[in-house]
């Protein structure tokens, strides 16, 4: 019955030979935007790159990888019979002719909806898939390589399939059930292949050609052109998270500071939602395979509904368990943004000491009241300017300013929230698409603030963070502490289109060192442990980002030698974390979810892959385990009882920041090695006048 079984799956392929969807044909509109989006890339994209053979296999191969990134609908046959365009595309192009865009997405979609129809068409059969083989997956993308017949493809898709039926099973489903929901998530991609239009075509085709010059330059048709006004404008309700396609899944690139996700405090950078269900008691949509236009109508809503996500974690390629959670759909307003104070009691060398500590989710400035010349604007360093204020009445010994997960945000406000901790000069220079430097964002008074001063950054700290991080590291104005940053060091600008717009890449920044940002991000003078991954979540991760370089540096003040300092710093920072219960847990998770992270290859043996999960569990169990000891606190006696109290933690405001009591203890380290004064503002603006930015 096996034999006949797989031999229905390889006729199922043959079967469908003849059958197709409705070929997808471009219009004239689409045709005459692709040669308006051409001649703004040539003029004034920042990366020039001529339209010729080499671009065009470029594009080629970006394409396919775009459309079947796992190479596992097309095979290669149709690479072969393809492959003619690959030294053509460009021709075409400067033609206005997208025939063969259109041709290479046709062959996709019919090949997708035929493997789809065969995967059900053996669901549906009484074939019965052997738990007990020893055999394994390959999850490394980049060793994957197109299937050079029928069986190889069919050979692939039943282990895909297998897999699919470990994770749903592990995760609490029965067998029936599980091939039911795989049943309907095949049929759920089939149904999307039919509402396909030329849009979805012209728009993928488009962007593969794109992402050539660079990341974030992109084509925003006019359908998700709205989309994105929307977010911006953050006029519809939703859980505030920053989400892109991965393969076949909706990944988390960015949880937004102050919205429902960042509340909910479960979500992280990394995560992968598989599934989405409304209010309470809704059924789960299984979301694999899904557009993400799709996904994010279901995720968006009106305020105060429910949604619930099904996720898995960032180590999706071992733990097979997902969880469900719950969020309550709000708007992430500007001031939910806005920076915010603490203080921390710190102790040594058995002195009490108050350390401020400012979180700056965002460099926000409101546009529109700033606009209507209001005197009373929200902005990043009004808010800022305001708390150190409050912090000097609370006596602190210095400010730890918290970029970690800011994203970036507005230029102008990166440069006046510098002004406040600088002398007066550059802040950052630009580099034009036509190579004339401006350096034009100066600090322009003496420093609000010259006390001690640590700037925490991570691997999400970008853009705007990465311009501030890097003029005090510059200025020798304080330390850097945490993870590298992202590495984003270039400025987009919109273009309107006849049909739709063109965000591209303009310009690139640097430091007044005269060094990018862009790759490399800011380098931390002590690096302290990242739960990212920068092989998967950086901007060098991305294969077409500009390249790091360097142009002369701007004559600038120096604060402080920090050098000279900073390797008796590292002893201070090294001898104590040695001895630090949530320092040394934070290290064992950090490496256990690395190691989940690196696996390339799954196992597909039912009992080996339960042992694998339940050694992941106990290896948790025992981590959190040896840090409760070290604190004098009961164990949990199972991992089921550990996960429970986690999510009855998970709102808990006073839950260890190790790397944040580090900073402090760093900051204290510093002043003591230091000449430097204790914290205090230095003005408070002669003529009593609030300092407009």
């Amino acid at each position: 019955m096996k034999k006949a079984s797989c031999l229905l799956f390889s006729l199922c392929i043959a079967c469908l030979a003849n059958a197709s969807l409705e070929p997808l044909e471009y219009t004239n509109i689409q045709a005459q935007t692709s040669k308006e989006i051409i001649a703004k890339l040539s003029k004034n994209h920042y990366r020039k790159l001529k339209v010729d053979d080499e671009l065009s296999a470029l594009l080629f191969d970006n394409y396919l990888d775009n459309l079947d990134p796992l190479k596992s609908y097309l095979m290669q046959a149709d690479i072969d019979e393809l492959s003619p365009a690959r030294a053509t595309l460009d021709d075409a192009l400067l033609k206005a002719d997208l025939s063969l865009g259109f041709e290479i997405f046709n062959r996709f979609r019919l090949r997708m909806d035929q493997r789809l129809t065969a995967n059900i068409t053996l669901l549906e059969s009484d074939y019965k898939f052997d738990f007990s083989k020893d055999e394994t997956l390959l999850l490394d993308r980049k060793q994957r390589q197109w299937a050079v017949s029928k069986k190889a493809a069919d050979d692939y898709w039943r282990k895909r399939m297998k897999d699919g039926l470990l994770r749903l099973t592990l995760s609490g489903k029965d067998l029936p059930a599980a091939r039911e929901l795989l049943i309907k998530r095949y049929q759920s991609q089939i149904n999307q292949l039919n509402q396909q239009d030329s849009e979805d075509a012209f728009q993928f085709f488009t962007n593969a050609l794109t992402e050539i010059y660079d990341p974030h330059t992109s084509y925003l048709s006019p359908r998700t052109l709205e989309n994105f006004n929307i977010t911006m404008s953050l006029s519809l309700e939703g859980i505030g998270a920053v989400l892109q396609r991965e393969d076949e899944l909706t990944k988390i690139v960015r949880i937004v500071p102050g919205g429902p996700a960042d509340k909910e405090a479960t979500l992280r950078a990394g995560d992968k939602i598989i599934g989405v269900a409304q209010g309470k008691k809704g059924e789960m949509s299984d979301i694999i395979g899904w557009r993400l236009d799709k996904v994010v109508e279901q995720i968006r809503g009106k305020k105060d509904t429910v949604v619930r996500l099904e996720i898995l974690t960032g180590a999706v390629d071992s733990a097979d368990k997902s969880q469900i959670v719950t969020i309550i759909r709000d708007k992430v307003r500007l001031e939910e943004q806005a920076a915010q104070s603490e203080v921390i009691e710190l102790s040594a060398d058995q002195n009490e000491f108050r350390v401020g500590v400012i979180k700056v989710p965002a460099f926000y400035m409101d546009f529109e009241t700033y606009r209507k010349r209001d005197p009373n604007f929200k902005s990043t360093t009004r808010d800022v300017r305001q708390l150190l204020l409050e912090l000097e009445d609370d006596n602190v010994q210095g400010i730890i300013l918290d970029l970690r997960n800011n994203g970036g945000g507005s230029l102008l406000e990166a440069t006046a929230l510098t002004d406040l901790f600088i002398a007066p000069g550059p802040v950052v220079q630009i580099r034009h698409a036509n190579q004339h430097i401006t350096r034009n964002q100066r600090s322009h008074r003496r420093p609000f603030y010259d006390g001690p001063l640590v700037v925490l950054v991570n691997c999400l700290s970008a853009s705007a963070s990465e311009i501030f991080a890097g003029a005090i590291q510059d200025y020798g104005r304080g330390l850097i502490l945490g993870g590298t940053s992202f590495g984003k060091g270039t400025v987009q600008v919109m273009a309107p289109l006849k049909h739709g717009q063109l965000k591209f890449t303009e310009s690139k920044f640097y430091r007044v060192s005269g060094n990018s940002t862009q790759h490399r991000g800011v380098i931390p003078d002590i690096k302290f442990p990242s739960y990212c991954n920068r092989d998967d979540i950086s901007e060098s991760s991305q294969e077409y980002a500009l390249p790091w370089d360097s142009i002369h540096a701007v004559p600038h003040a120096k604060h402080h030698n920090i050098k000279p300092q900073l390797a008796e710093l590292k002893v201070l920072h090294d001898k104590r974390i040695s001895g630090e219960p949530d320092w040394q847990f934070m290290l064992a998770e950090i490496d256990l979810l690395h190691q989940q992270q690196n696996i390339e290859q799954l196992t597909l043996n039912q009992e080996k892959r339960k042992g694998l999960q339940d050694e992941r569990e106990r290896k948790m169990l025992l981590i959190e385990n040896k840090r409760r000891k070290e604190l004098s606190q009961e164990p949990f006696s199972t991992f089921v009882e550990l996960r429970e109290f986690r999510k009855e933690s998970k709102d808990d405001d006073d839950k260890a920041d190790p790397m944040l009591k580090e900073a402090g203890m760093l900051l204290l380290d510093f002043v003591s090695t230091n000449s430097q004064s204790s914290s205090r503002v230095v003005s408070s603006d002669a003529d009593g006048q609030a300092v407009v930015y």
